[in-house]
């Protein structure tokens, strides 16, 4: 049996029994003006006063026009859940997760499905929002996605088919459009104010992306966790393929499980045509799977607030879907607020929880129901730069952070002063692990460059690039670029994506007989090493011949302690994508114009060669990096 704790459900609380009406005035706080009518306010956050076990439960198909070209318009099916106590008697705003993975591949750590009575009636809602947010007076609806689940039509990998479907919803949450129920017959949302907050993790975050770049009225906020704002940033790497095939395979998973039975081989076979495989380009197939700068989407149009949650740590959806995305967003001047945490592709509710609870708690009351409490004045970024140490700030990258240049040397170190005057060779290894590529020691299969040891602690925040004047002579050739931190030290490991789940649960809402809140507790794996990967990039190299390339490698914000070594890898083919040059192959780099721009806040000192510290590592611990050779799959 689980061990279980209770854990308080936010500031005034109750407990796990429940009131069916508003808490009388001798426990609550009086309405204050920001509030609404039916929200109930302790401690300045909206209370649980309504019940849980008797809410609303419904399911309703709203129609869209035809996504999947058979001619026949979408249905689209929206599981509700709402306060009974409200119905008739208030509108109220709405906490959405739009999703594939209701019936396929479950949501959450624990993998939670749907769950439905003999009439269709949703008993079991995935995830604790729910059980958390509609007995504070909010409804939740989880919506299946186009070609998954319940619903019609077939899925597309973030193109339109994708977002129009859920798109769909939220307008017809604002008053647009039409829904039916199980019998045929059109309801309308009149339990609605037109408020939507759309919230989720991976894909489901990348659904709420994807929805704010068409601009739709009544999308007032999102919540991406872990999230791509470009389909192309999580397929490829400078024209790198991650994987062969990747967005029919990704669209076949997420149809297992779903309830209606649609012939979507024209789709996929479509989809293997057009993903450019062959050459990595940016193509028009990718340009409409781009919600940053599309041919549909982009951030000039996003209307709602954003709330930014990533992995620094995260290999599959990597840093850049959220670095690009804050960044453009930035540019059109929308309200913004992140956090970045020192681990990989995992829900801050894992790895923060009582925090994650609370601040989430504060910033849906914020932008769906107006309260006025205070979350848009606190630091706009929270960041995670060493294991357990957050440091907030107004601004990412950290306003402190400076591009400083690093030349590569001859010698196999890395200098502030004279540029590089030599060239340097290694002959490519497709099958070089990572593992092998970043020890330290001779290797003829990668170029090894180190920094002497840092004098001063130093932080680096924001987005790193290598240029590099390179030459090969492979019918086309790719090349792997990687920044280490060498030194011992206890670090959240990658492996895992750095939490493991424990054997105590807890709690953050209400139950009923089929829907608890009640999850198993996680908690980061710390503990020491002898180095750590911080960024990775790719680029190919189309043609025999000279190269002048500039790879940008995954964006960061890391503490790197005195006495450690930063060093640069420059190495084959695959080490994360597909390898197109399988035969060995010799590549020499050009140090003239070579470098290292590494954004760097601390004494720039530090970076000064010196003695080479970096141990031998050819007896790493296995375990400390992730295996980036394996093949890749989908993940929730």
């Amino acid at each position: 049996m689980k061990a279980r704790i209770i854990a308080i459900l936010g500031s005034g609380a109750l407990a796990a029994t429940m009131v069916a009406g508003p808490i009388t005035s001798a426990t609550a706080a009086p309405y204050t003006p920001s509030a609404p009518p039916y929200a109930t306010l302790v401690d300045g956050v909206t209370a649980p006063v309504y019940d849980y076990a008797d809410a609303i439960r419904e399911t309703v198909w709203v129609s869209t026009p035809d996504l999947d070209g058979d001619g026949k318009d979408e249905r689209i099916a929206a599981d509700i859940i709402r306060p009974h106590e409200l119905d008739g008697n208030a509108r109220i705003p709405i906490v959405m997760d739009a999703s594939p993975y209701y019936l396929s591949l479950g949501r959450g750590n624990e993998s939670e499905r749907k769950k439905y009575d003999a009439n269709g009636v949703p008993t079991k809602f995935p995830l604790y929002y729910d059980n958390y947010f509609v007995p504070r007076g909010y409804a939740y609806v989880a919506v299946d996605m186009a070609g998954t689940a319940r619903s019609t039509g077939c899925s597309d990998e973030g193109g339109r088919s994708d977002i129009e479907s859920v798109k769909a919803v939220v307008e017809w949450l604002n008053g647009k459009g039409s829904a039916y129920d199980a019998d045929g017959k059109k309801v309308t949302a009149d339990w609605s104010n037109g408020a939507t907050g759309m919230i989720g993790k991976s894909y489901d975050g990348t659904l709420a992306n994807g929805v704010a770049a068409t601009g739709v009225d009544g999308l007032k906020t999102i919540v991406p966790i872990s999230a791509i704002s470009s389909w192309y940033d999580y397929n490829r790497w400078q024209g790198a393929v991650k994987s062969l095939n990747y967005p029919s395979s990704l669209s076949r998973t997420i149809a297992q499980g779903r309830t209606i039975a649609t012939d979507c081989s024209a789709r996929l076979n479509w989809m293997d045509a057009n993903d450019g495989d062959e050459n990595g380009a940016h193509t028009d197939f990718w340009a409409e799977r781009d919600y940053r700068h599309g041919t549909y989407y982009d951030a000039s149009k996003v209307k709602a607030s954003v709330f930014i949650v990533h992995g620094l740590q995260d290999n599959n959806v990597k840093t850049m879907n959220a670095s690009k995305w804050w960044a453009d967003l930035g540019k059109q001047g929308v309200a913004r607020k992140m956090w970045l945490a020192r681990l990989g592709h995992v829900d801050p509710f894992d790895f923060a929880r009582a925090r994650w609870v609370d601040t989430l708690h504060k910033w849906f009351d914020s932008q769906l129901m107006g309260i006025d409490n205070g979350i848009l004045n606190e630091p706009a970024v929270s960041v995670e730069s060493a294991p357990n140490r957050w440091s907030d700030s107004a601004r990412w990258p950290i306003s402190a952070a400076r591009d400083t240049t690093l030349n590569l040397q001859a010698d196999g170190t890395m200098t502030l002063g004279q540029p590089g005057r030599a060239s340097v060779s290694y002959t490519n290894s497709s099958s070089l692990s990572e593992a092998n590529a970043v020890k330290v020691g001779d290797n003829p299969n990668r170029l090894l460059f180190l920094t002497g040891s840092t004098k001063h602690d130093v932080r680096i925040s924001g987005t790193p690039t290598v240029d590099l004047n390179v030459n090969h002579t492979a019918p086309v050739g790719q090349i792997s670029v990687m920044l280490v931190d060498y030194g011992k030290m206890d670090r959240v490991l990658a492996s895992g994506d750095g939490a493991r789940t424990l054997s105590t649960e807890s709690c953050w809402g209400p139950a009923s007989a089929n829907d608890d809140a009640c999850y198993f507790d996680m908690e980061r794996v710390i503990d020491s090493s002898e180095l750590q990967v911080l960024a990775r990039g790719w680029a190919r190299l189309d043609d025999p011949g000279d190269h002048r390339v500039t790879v940008e490698l995954a964006a960061n914000d890391v503490d790197v302690p005195a006495g450690h070594q930063l060093g640069l890898v420059i190495s084959g083919s695959r080490n994360g994508v597909i390898a197109v040059d399988t035969a060995p192959t010799t590549y020499t780099v050009d140090l003239r114009g070579s470098h290292l721009n590494l954004p760097v806040a601390g004494p720039m000192a530090g970076f000064d060669p010196g003695h080479v510290t970096a141990k031998d590592t050819s007896n790493l611990r296995p375990g400390t990096l992730p295996d980036m050779n394996k093949e890749v799959v989908p993940e929730s």
